[in-house]
This record gives structure tokens, C-alpha cells and sequence, in this order.
């Protein structure tokens, strides 16, 4: 039996438990998108330190735990340039949403947010739509 299905619990929990402390101790929902586009537009200059400090966590814990468990197989294309596109497409989507996964999908519907429960039902339509084309028609993933 696959065992994949565990680092995914542990992900999940890791996630709303990192989203819990984030909205106790801040008082603000955590949404990784809000949290850099507040840095990157300069609208939240007055909490650059928690910021800076979130998104230096999300990008250095991956690397800390890489030990652990090695090699990782994403089943993502091998092409940087779809990477890189869907990146763009995912960053755009996000500020047109404003809000993520982590603060529509965790915290928002978590709190029971009728905006977050109907941002995330069109995104995970819109992703849905987005692999069946790309994969499936065009082929391109």
C-alpha cells in the first residue's frame, strides 16, 4: 500500500496548524498570496519582519526537511517553460481572486467565509479545466 497519503496528512495539518497560530497571534488570515503581494506592492511596510519571515519559512523548511525524505517525485513537466507560465498564470489568478489556497481554501472556508467556499470552488474548477486541456487536448503537460 502507497504511504504517500501520509505526507499529505502531515502537509494538511502542518498547513492549518501553521494558519491557526497565524490568525491567533496576528489576528490576520494567512494567505501566502496577500502576505508576499503586501511586500511586493509596499501596501504593508508596517509588517515587512512577520512577512519576510513567513516566506523565508515556506521557502527554507522544504530544504531543512529534504534529509528526511529525499528525492521527491512531484509529477510535474520537465519543461521550465510551462513551470514558468503556469507560475505567472497562478500569481495573476491569485491577485484577480484576492487570495490563495492557504487563505481561501485553509482559513477561509475553515471559518465558513462564503467568499472563500466560492473562491475556491472556481479555482478548483478553473485548475480542473486548466489540466484537462493542457494535458489531455493539447498535450502540453
Amino acid at each position: 500500500m502507497e504511504q504517500d497519503w501520509i505526507w499529505g496528512l502531515i502537509g494538511g495539518l502542518l498547513i492549518g496548524t501553521g494558519g491557526a497560530v497565524y490568525l491567533l497571534a496576528n489576528g490576520r488570515v494567512m494567505g501566502a498570496s496577500g502576505i508576499l503581494g503586501g511586500l511586493v506592492d509596499g501596501s504593508e511596510r508596517h509588517h515587512w519582519r512577520e512577512r519576510t519571515a513567513f516566506l523565508v519559512g515556506v521557502l527554507l523548511l522544504p530544504v531543512l526537511l529534504y534529509p528526511l525524505y529525499g528525492t521527491v517525485d512531484t509529477h510535474i513537466t520537465e519543461s521550465w517553460p510551462v513551470i514558468i507560465v503556469a507560475g505567472v498564470m497562478v500569481g495573476i489568478g491569485t491577485r484577480l481572486a484576492n487570495g490563495c489556497t492557504s487563505g481561501h481554501g485553509v482559513c477561509g472556508i475553515s471559518r465558513l467565509s462564503l467568499r472563500g467556499i466560492v473562491s475556491t470552488v472556481f479555482y478548483i474548477l478553473a485548475g480542473g479545466l486548466t489540466v484537462a486541456v493542457f494535458r489531455h487536448l493539447l498535450e502540453w503537460i
